[in-house]
């Protein structure tokens, strides 16, 4: 359905440092800085990007938007959660753990970049 994912961040190198941390832990390799100062990230078909807003004002986070990474176990989630935290991220929400939600039971680990974007770690435990 996405062809790719851009957030805003005013400093590059600490979104560079969450996110190599964090995306490493999917298997993603490093981001790299484009010619237009973009730090790109491309995986598994997927692209993310993060920039400075091309409008000059600081960058934002959306309230109310959150980006959800699909996990493939809860450990993984785990890992990227505790390499979040080590790298500029901000624990928000309840803990990491099972919640009942429409689809089923899921594992989610939710974190603020250094921005403040809303992130979520997200495992299908079981579905209905």
């Amino acid at each position: 359905m996405f062809s790719h994912v851009m957030l805003g961040a005013d400093d590059i190198a600490a979104a560079k440092r969450f996110y190599d941390a964090t995306l490493a832990v999917l298997g993603a390799p490093v981001g790299v800085v484009d010619p237009l100062g973009r730090l790109v990230y491309n995986h598994k078909g997927a692209r993310f990007l993060i920039s400075k807003p091309i409008n000059g004002e600081p960058a934002t986070y959306a309230n109310g938007a959150t980006l959800g990474l699909a996990m493939d176990s809860p450990e993984q989630a785990d890992a990227w959660y505790a390499a979040g935290l080590a790298n500029g991220g901000t624990a928000i929400e309840n803990p990491p753990g099972i919640r009942q939600v429409p689809v089923g039971k899921v594992y989610l680990a939710y974190l603020r970049d250094p921005t403040g974007n809303k992130l979520c770690a997200r495992h299908l435990v079981e579905a209905n």
